[in-house]
């Protein structure tokens, strides 16, 4: 389980550098875009939820032009680059509805049904409870809306899991237990696909630089709190180092994808007890 807190300051002390040194998550946003290609939708209201510098804003506002767009992070730094101050003359002629909300995706400050495309790059793994988070997330959208989403698989660091052990990377879900969540919560024809990408570094030096200027270190609730010596450092690299094939530093990224829809009908109460519909037949003839 993660540190609530921890995820935030990591995330704050990040911001100026994030946009710079999260490659990976830039990767993956635009291969999501491309996935909407083959969705049919009008959303009045588009939340991105765990936005960062919320580098697909503009994409989306393009693609939806009559939808409110929803900023929303845990880190206000963040919010502050996605969502600039404008002055007031700007704030009353802008023709695009763009908003910043400083929340957690586990608590949404919305109302029920208020949002018609959920979509969240590469941030449901830095949640501390997921189901409640994907909960959360069917909740605001209306009935026929769509949550289109993006998360690490396990394979994700595993060079570096296997060199510094498992106490000090996070570990994370699998695509299945994942698609389970999105059938839980109550959603409809849940589709999840996964592909393994391998960014290299030059240096392992080079993969603790970007981990850090992203704010994506350890932040486990049970992680090692006493600092940590120029000799572990040492060790770690040398470990890295050595499994080393070619001439740069290989290190695998599993990237979960997965979309599905609120149902027009409800299939569970609020309580969580299912809902199952009876129609009465009529008569032949009738």
């Amino acid at each position: 389980m993660l540190d609530r807190i921890a995820v935030r300051r990591r995330f704050a002390r990040a911001a100026p550098r994030y946009a710079g040194a999260a490659r990976l998550e830039a990767e993956v946003g635009a291969r999501m875009l491309e996935r909407l290609d083959y969705v049919k939708l009008d959303p009045a209201r588009v939340l991105e939820a765990g936005c960062g510098p919320a580098r697909e804003a503009a994409a989306l506002a393009e693609r939806y032009p009559g939808a409110a767009l929803v900023l929303l992070d845990v880190a206000l730094p963040m919010l502050r680059i996605a969502q600039p101050a404008r002055s007031m003359l700007a704030r009353l002629f802008s023709t695009k509805a763009r908003f910043a909300v400083c929340a957690d995706v586990e608590r949404l400050p919305f109302a029920s049904g208020s949002i018609g495309l959920a979509w969240s790059n590469m941030a449901l793994h830095w949640t501390v409870e997921p189901a409640r988070a994907i909960g959360e997330l069917q909740r605001v959208l209306a009935p026929g809306g769509l949550l289109m989403f993006s998360t690490l698989g396990p394979d994700s660091l595993k060079e570096l899991r296997a060199a510094a052990g498992a106490t000090r990377v996070h570990q994370f879900a699998d695509m299945h237990d994942v698609g389970d969540l999105l059938v839980t919560a109550g959603f409809a024809d849940p589709v999840m696909d996964a592909e393994r990408l391998s960014v290299t570094y030059p240096a392992a030096d080079a993969l603790f630089a970007d981990l850090r200027a992203s704010g994506q270190t350890c932040a486990l609730a049970r992680r090692v709190r006493s600092l940590t010596g120029r000799g572990f450092f040492a060790r770690l690299r040398d470990a890295l180092e050595a499994g080393r094939s070619e001439a740069r530093l290989a290190i695998t990224f599993e990237v979960v994808y997965g979309h599905a829809w609120k149902p027009l009908a409800p299939s569970r109460a609020s309580d969580g007890r299912a809902i199952v519909r009876f129609e009465r037949q009529r008569p032949r003839g009738a």
